[in-house]
């Protein structure tokens, strides 16, 4: 991995976030609404699933 597949893959990250923000930035809202509603417990959990997926998706493609 390489300098340059990082930036790619943060490059990658915020023109897909942008997208959703242009997009749908009431989507946003609720979602963000949803997720103060959530035992941080949950939350975190998410954010752990969330990284577990990402490790797994980026072994299968890069591997």
């Amino acid at each position: 991995m390489t300098l340059t597949d990082i930036g790619t893959g943060i490059a990658l990250v915020l023109i897909i976030e942008g997208l959703v923000y242009a997009l749908a930035p009431s989507l946003v809202e609720r979602l963000l609404e949803a997720l103060r509603a959530m035992p941080l417990e949950a939350r975190r959990n998410l954010g752990l699933l969330s990284i577990v997926t990402g490790l797994l998706l980026l072994w299968i493609f890069r591997g």
